[in-house]
């Protein structure tokens, strides 16, 4: 059961699917009735919800603000039906958490994964992404909560701020001897894509920018990222969370303990008026000290 209208079914429906076809699948209707139904809706509100292309439907800015309304209601649903007949919500909820590799490795995951043990109701998904924009995928419903620079979040959104990630500057163990000047001068800069800044930062931060080489390597996944400079393909930077590991196993080293780079972070989501509970020891569980 839904307390959603059936417009607002549908409108879900092909946000949560992206395309009117596999929309209709979940909504018991032809591709035609899930289309009337948007249009129906879209002529109810007097304006237009999607735009359509050859990747499938996208919203737009007013589609978004309906969105978040949608998400809030079917938030509450489940509460509210277990109320009303007085039994206890089982009712499946399914969450997206969206950020960086390694904040949600090291942070969000193993606090998200002991929430879940007191509410089994909730099914995650958890998008790790570095190339990607975090708040693109609040902004279309993809994630419900995100973790993101803290200088990206918007006056729209309700936000917490975490521990910093503190970056530092990695080597491989077979560059132990070699000396921090020789490195920029000889080896190779490793980023994630062409407009990865995060390793020039730092080295800006202590004017040794210049000395750097200015090709570079790119891997957009941090697996291959620390692999390649495992390998002695070249250097980049890491957050001390996830280089921790490595660098006690002794496959990385930092190339001088004293140089880093702090990245204030926010996790952050869409205000709802009525915040679930599930929801609630979530923000609490990932942002407590």
């Amino acid at each position: 059961m839904s307390l959603l209208s059936p417009s607002l079914e549908a409108f879900w429906a092909v946000v949560e699917k992206g395309t009117v076809l596999e929309a209709a699948k979940i909504v018991n209707l032809t591709q035609t009735g899930v289309t009337q139904r948007i249009r129906g809706l879209e002529k109810q509100l007097g304006v237009t919800l999607f735009t359509r292309s050859r990747k499938g439907m996208r919203l737009t800015n007013e589609g978004e603000s309906l969105l978040r309304y949608v998400q809030a209601a079917r938030d509450l649903e489940g509460d509210t039906l277990a109320k009303l007949s007085g039994k206890k919500s089982s009712a499946i909820v399914n969450i997206c958490f969206s950020g960086t590799s390694t904040l949600m490795r090291s942070r969000i995951i193993p606090r998200v994964s002991a929430v879940l043990k007191k509410h089994p109701q909730l099914r995650v998904r958890f998008d790790l992404t570095d190339t990607d924009s975090i708040l693109g995928k609040l902004k279309t419903g993809f994630a419900q909560i995100v973790a993101m620079p803290a200088n990206q979040v918007g006056l729209e959104l309700d936000s917490k701020m975490l521990a910093p990630e503190r970056y530092i500057l990695v080597g491989p163990a077979s560059w132990k001897k070699r000396s921090l000047t020789d490195i920029l001068e000889k080896e190779c800069i490793i980023d994630f894509d062409p407009n990865d800044t995060m390793t020039s930062d730092l080295l800006k931060k202590y004017k040794l920018f210049k000395k750097a080489r200015s090709e570079r390597h790119f891997a957009n996944n941090i697996d291959a990222l620390t692999s390649m400079i495992q390998q002695g393909v070249g250097y980049s930077v890491l957050t001390s969370e996830f280089a921790a590991d490595f660098i006690k196993k002794g496959t990385l080293i930092s190339l001088d303990k004293e140089m880093f780079f702090d990245e204030a972070v926010a996790l952050a989501w869409y205000p709802r008026a009525e915040m679930p509970t599930y929801f609630k020891d979530l923000i609490t569980s990932i942002t407590k000290k």
